[in-house]
């Protein structure tokens, strides 16, 4: 029998895993992740929710194995196999969910087909998304291990009002804000990103004489060239909003797409490229 070494220290019952189950049924309360489907012939034998836990998922950092500690809500969910049903090999399970996290814009973190082991990252609804799956390989079948992490994404930084960001535009020049949102590789902005632009309408109508550059940025994950016309594209759709919900004029406004040409933190980790993927507004010199 070969089970991966984390399974063993998992806080949810464990103890009868290679026990046949006599029920078919998801355990009372249970449920998939969000936007993350079940393999078929697969019911829930055990389910746990934590409205605030961490955990450190093995991640590839310059090829070689890491760790990257996560808070949020966390869920821990064991899966079996239904009695009388075609059984998987762990590798097509692993191949199932990573390939459908791509296919969502999502990332593969880390992956060992040696250890039957996987993490997965993708940003949904706002939710920065962690899940990790390992997949055992017992007489009674293959069952699913996943441990998932719920982090708002970036939450912390949409705290910047209309007054905290004249006094950066009266210091620098320039303001980044954080608080606006889009999905992974579109430019139309989410419910979420409100906030934010009220902020900056207030900020514009306190000083009507201010003239403004929107510039979009992104971090540098996919070719440069595409980032730029998508940074342009988000640019855009900011200057749009606050023309056609806050009354802003357009001629006070120009959008413009540095893409991932101006970063403001490192590349190489998930908290760097999130500060870079943001919307800076460029104070225009009038003299």
């Amino acid at each position: 029998m070969r089970l991966p070494t984390r399974i063993l220290s998992m806080t949810f019952c464990m103890a009868a895993l290679g026990a046949v189950a006599l029920a078919q049924d998801d355990a009372a309360g249970s449920k998939d992740p969000p936007g993350m489907n079940r393999m078929a012939a697969y019911y829930i034998a055990d389910y746990q929710e934590l409205t605030f836990d961490s955990y450190a998922f093995p991640v590839t950092v310059n090829g070689k194995k890491a760790e990257q500690t996560v808070e949020g809500k966390r869920v821990n969910i064991r899966y079996n196999l239904k009695d009388n049903v075609p059984t998987p090999s762990p590798l097509q399970v692993l191949r199932n969910y990573e390939n459908a996290v791509r296919t969502a814009g999502g990332k593969v973190m880390y992956a060992s087909d040696e250890d039957s082991t996987t993490t997965l990252r993708i940003v949904q609804g706002g939710n920065e998304i962690w899940a990790q799956i390992d997949v055992g390989n017992i007489p009674s079948g293959v069952p699913i291990f996943l441990t998932v992490i719920t982090k708002q994404a970036m939450s912390q930084e949409v705290t910047m009002d209309a007054g905290a960001m004249a006094d950066s535009l009266n210091q620098t020049g320039e303001v980044a804000i954080y608080g606006i949102y889009f999905d992974t590789g579109k430019s139309e902005l989410k419910p979420e990103s409100d906030a934010a632009l009220s902020e900056i309408a207030k900020l514009l109508k306190a000083q009507p004489e201010l003239k403004v550059f929107v510039v979009g940025h992104t971090d540098m994950v996919g070719d440069p060239a595409v980032n730029v016309k998508l940074s342009q594209a988000r640019a855009q759709s900011v200057m749009n909003a606050l023309v056609t919900k806050y009354s802003i004029a357009a001629a006070r406004m120009t959008p413009f797409g540095a893409g991932p040409y101006a970063p403001v933190a490192t590349n190489e980790t998930d908290e760097g490229r999130a500060k870079n993927r943001r919307v800076e507004l460029v104070e225009m010199a009038t003299k």
